[in-house]
């Protein structure tokens, strides 16, 4: 017995030689009622010996002992039974008569404690994850192990490593210190402290934690996220970078399985594409695959320019693909055709109480939709749009945009147009079924109606004192803006119309039928529109 001999010589190298060996089985071999000490039961050959005052069983060849419940095995054990403690070596195996299961090329067992102390090779499973170090403490009452120089747990496609890393067999947690790295074929998640389940799957952050999936980059502080069904919850102001947009949040759901998420509390989304778009509210709701946002709690829509950005608000904010909409999109002044920029394959819903604002332009309407395929902003329900001292109201009113400006309004039915004179109590008018604006850098520069057209426009002279009011109608009426003041009118077609002096004008006349001066309903500032009072 070359291997049994080298072992003997090794540990116990004071020894006299040893004695004839005799096999063993394990029903012949003596149980103590104490369960506290160790158990031998079978082995190939045995040797006992006795050296200051300790009694020495060493045991070799497919070596069997027992203490309680826990089973070990080895290629070789020294049993010392006056400490209850032995030495193994060769094909270490501990097994507590559940699903975890120990092994290493070395091990010293405190019987009295019942820790072990597992080296070389040594691995750990519990049947669903299987955990390899080269140097693992384990305590085997409370299956609790620990390892500090190195280890890596490998759970189906999913492997984990550190420098330091704790075991409980209990609840099957895994708690990794120091370099943590995992890797799966779906993600990358580099942290300083992370528990991992091997039954659940389920992985939390504690620390600083970098969640990189493709081109997709997590940063959070606290949170979870569960490798097997790819749903993950994370908290204290996480982020999310994309290729594409960013997104922060004081809370995030997130399910990778099917590619939704929820945002909530102060939730951003910046978009990283051509179109500059920010997007603000309480609540986000995302489905990536469909390419849906759905916004609520106070939602604000940032549309950015260089000068200037359109603050839009409502109860409710919806975006989603123009090729995905059940209904056509209705024509503007460009044909929507086949969208060849994917960028311009978006649009934006708004619902209810919508308010908009810019240094330039302010309004109001129930609800809207902006296609950007068209760059088209279509103000529905009780539309009202304000520029400088100019109110324009209608059924409905397309906004056409450039460059992220308004360039043309186009109004349908009951158009009406209003220019405050100043601080006057005066106001021009201009009336009719249809109505055309144009706008040079954010300012009206002039205006067009046909069909019913009627204007009250009063005029001044050189001192800027009131001559009288003109009340005409015809076919179609252009007036031109400088500086927002009326600087000329055009009739064309059907003129009718009469001048009167101010003071001899009833007052019932100074206002067309239906004139409605909504001041008071204007956004005054983009802080008031994005009031929850307000």
């Amino acid at each position: 017995m070359k291997q049994f001999g080298y072992i003997l010589i090794t540990l116990i190298c004071s020894w006299h030689s040893l004695s004839a060996q005799t096999p063993l089985g394990g029903t012949n071999a003596p149980i103590d009622s104490n369960s506290k000490l160790i158990e031998f039961l079978s082995a190939e050959t045995y040797n006992v010996k006795k050296m200051d005052s300790m009694d020495y069983l060493i045991l070799v060849g497919h070596v069997k002992i027992k203490q309680g419940k826990t089973l070990l095995f080895g290629d070789s054990l020294i049993l010392n039974s006056t400490l209850n403690t032995l030495e193994g070596y060769g094909h270490i195996h501990i097994n507590d008569a559940d699903s975890v299961h120990t092994y290493a090329d070395y091990l010293k067992y405190i019987g009295n404690t019942k820790k072990a102390y597992l080296r070389k090779k040594v691995k750990l499973t519990d049947g669903k994850g299987v955990l390899t170090t080269d140097s693992l403490d384990y305590d085997v009452s409370v299956k609790i192990g620990n390892f500090k120089k190195g280890g890596k747990l490998v759970r189906n496609k999913t492997v984990l490593t550190s420098t330091e890393g704790y075991y409980y067999g209990v609840t099957r947690d895994v708690i990794f210190r120091k370099k943590v790295e995992l890797k799966d074929p779906e993600s990358y998640i580099k942290t300083d402290t992370l528990e991992y389940n091997t039954y659940s799957q389920l992985a939390n952050f504690i620390s600083p934690t970098k969640i990189i999936s493709g081109s997709r980059i997590i940063r959070t502080n606290n949170g979870n996220y569960n490798t097997g069904t790819r749903k993950g919850y994370l908290y204290e102001r996480s982020s999310i970078d994309d290729s594409t947009y960013t997104f922060i949040a004081d809370e995030m759901a997130i399910d990778d399985s099917l590619g939704l998420g929820e945002f909530r509390g102060n939730a951003f989304y910046k978009s990283k594409d051509s179109l500059s778009f920010d997007l603000m509210a309480g609540n986000i709701k995302t489905n990536r695959k469909k390419d849906i946002l759905l916004a609520t709690e106070l939602p604000t829509l940032l549309i950015k320019q260089k000068k200037d950005t359109l603050y839009i608000t409502a109860d409710t904010l919806y975006s989603g693909r123009v090729t995905d909409l059940t209904r056509p999109l209705t024509k503007a002044r460009d044909s929507v055709g086949k969208i060849t920029d994917t960028t311009l394959n978006k649009y934006f819903e708004a619902f209810h109480h919508v308010k908009i604002y810019s240094d330039s332009l302010q309004a109001k309407c129930d609800s809207l939709f902006y296609a950007l395929s068209d760059s088209t902003i279509r103000l529905l329900s009780k539309p009202i749009i304000w520029s400088n001292n100019n109110q324009i109201t209608g059924d409905t009113i397309y906004m056409f945009i450039n460059n992220k400006k308004p360039e043309q309004l186009l109004v349908f039915e009951n158009a009406f147009a209003i220019n405050r004179i100043d601080t006057t109590q005066y106001f021009n008018q201009l009336k009719g079924n249809r109505l055309n604006a144009w706008f040079t850098d954010g300012s009206l520069t002039k205006m067009r109606t046909k069909g019913s057209a009627e204007n009250i426009y009063f005029a001044l002279d050189d001192k800027k004192d009131f001559i009288g009011m003109n009340h005409s109608s015809a076919q179609i009426i252009e007036i031109s803006f400088e500086n927002s003041e009326v600087s000329r009118v055009v009739f064309i077609n059907q003129l009718l119309g009469r001048m009167t002096p101010i003071g001899q004008t009833p007052k019932a006349d100074l206002k067309a039928r239906g004139f409605k001066w909504l001041e008071d309903q204007r956004p005054k500032s983009k802080y008031e529109i994005l009031s929850p009072n307000n």
